[in-house]
């Protein structure tokens, strides 16, 4: 038991970590800025920030949201990132492998799911925020995904042909479904970076599971659109980034489609 709560704790804070790194994509990639390079700085006043104020969580109370030099207040999606980067961790871990439990049965293969499907769920945060805020997909965050799970199909599914060409028509289809709703809208019903966002997900997810992802995102997308229009913050007509919506399907199609797809077939039948 205690061990289990020290590993949870430390996979938490590992997250939270990588959530203030993620930070650091989400303000650098739309502005072109450098990421490998260069402390993190304040947007406003342009000083560095020093290592005890970039303290994921901790330090956005310490200063309580507030810049140290010229007291500018850090946007709320620092914290946010953060914390839903250290829960999300925890749930790949734990519900997607339940690493804990098999901790002394791990395999090659075992372990290059579990980097496979953290790098996915941080990109698909990335991808989340940054086309919420500037309703882009940048292409630097979705091909190296694209790339690793094309290297998982090969590397680990070349005894199960079916499995990489599930995979496959799944990308495909669920690309070209999106493409064609972005022809027929031209452009104005979905990004193109929707669409090759759409081809990682069937990628990832295979059949059914990428209807399941889909159903989610547009279901999801059509409830917030309804209330941004309701409460006056959207016009009936004005395009909302679609991004977010897929990136959120994705993440719940990985760590609970199967359940989902399961209570769906008993509700219909």
């Amino acid at each position: 038991m205690i061990l289990s709560v020290f590993f949870v704790f430390v996979v938490f804070v590992f997250g939270l970590c990588v959530g203030s790194f993620l930070n650091v994509l989400i303000y650098r990639l739309p502005r072109g800025l450098g990421f490998v390079k260069g402390r993190s700085f304040c947007p406003h006043c342009k000083r560095k920030i020093n290592w005890f104020d970039n303290i994921p969580l901790i330090s956005f109370v310490l200063l309580k949201g507030r810049c140290r030099f010229c007291h500018s207040p850090i946007t709320w999606r620092y914290p946010i990132v953060e914390l839903v980067t250290g829960l999300i961790t925890l749930l790949i871990l734990n519900f997607k492998f339940q690493i804990f439990n098999q901790f002394l049965n791990l395999n090659f293969q075992i372990v290059f799911d579990l980097v496979c499907y953290l790098i996915l769920a941080w990109a698909l945060i990335v991808i989340f925020f940054i086309d919420l805020e500037h309703q882009i997909i940048p292409d630097e965050v979705v091909y190296p995904i694209v790339a690793l799970f094309l290297l998982k199909s090969v590397l680990f599914s070349f005894n199960t042909g079916y499995l990489i060409l599930n995979t496959f028509l799944s990308a495909v289809g669920a690309s070209l479904f999106l493409l064609l709703i972005y022809l027929v809208t031209k452009g104005k019903g979905m990004g193109f970076g929707d669409v090759k966002l759409a081809f990682l997900m069937g990628l990832v997810l295979g059949f059914p599971k990428i209807v399941v992802a889909f159903y989610l995102a547009f279901l999801t997308g059509a409830f917030v659109g309804i209330i941004l229009i309701l409460g006056k913050y959207a016009k009936f007509g004005q395009k909302i980034a679609f991004g977010p919506f897929l990136a959120l399907s994705t993440i719940i199609s990985v760590l609970w489609g199967e359940k989902i797809l399961s209570l769906a077939l008993k509700v219909l039948l």
